[in-house]
């Protein structure tokens, strides 16, 4: 199936961002977040030890659907694909979108590779399909930025 993904620029503040794990891939999408909010939940038994510089409420402890009451958006990267999958149907369910890390063909949205200056936002995405290219450009651009090539302003 070919997935496509509208780029969208989404208003976040003061809406209710959970997260579903705690390993290396939620610290990332957790990381990349923070850059534009301050305020998320991440539930999950355990967390890499980055998540102490994350400005987020962390809840440990195993996943269950109270843990989406009140949800907007979800990020689901427990590294456990059918938890991942419970987690994405009950998303559904309830009419919240998810992003499933790892997993384009669940995913209601997905992160591009962003670059931020101020309040400008560069994003480069490739529909999930080739997202270490997205990176590559992303990498492109901010080179040039930050060579003087390139202005944001």
């Amino acid at each position: 199936m070919n997935h496509c993904f509208l780029p969208v620029s989404i208003r976040i503040d003061g809406k209710a961002i959970v997260l579903i794990g705690g390993g290396r891939v939620a610290l990332h999408k957790a990381v990349l977040l923070s850059r534009f909010t301050q305020t998320a939940k991440v539930v999950a038994p355990e967390f890499d030890p980055g998540f102490a510089s994350v400005p987020f409420e962390r809840i440990g402890k195993h996943y269950e659907p109270a843990d989406l009451d009140g949800a907007w958006l979800v990020y689901i990267c427990t590294g456990d694909r059918a938890l991942n999958a419970e987690v994405k149907a009950e998303c559904e369910r309830r009419g919240v979108l998810a992003s499933v890390c790892d997993d384009p063909a669940l995913c209601d949205f997905i992160s591009p590779a962003i670059h931020r200056e101020g309040n400008v936002t560069l994003a480069v995405s490739s529909d999930a399909k080739d997202v270490r290219r997205s990176i590559r450009i992303r990498d492109r651009i901010k080179l040039l930025v930050e060579e003087g090539r390139l202005s944001l302003q």
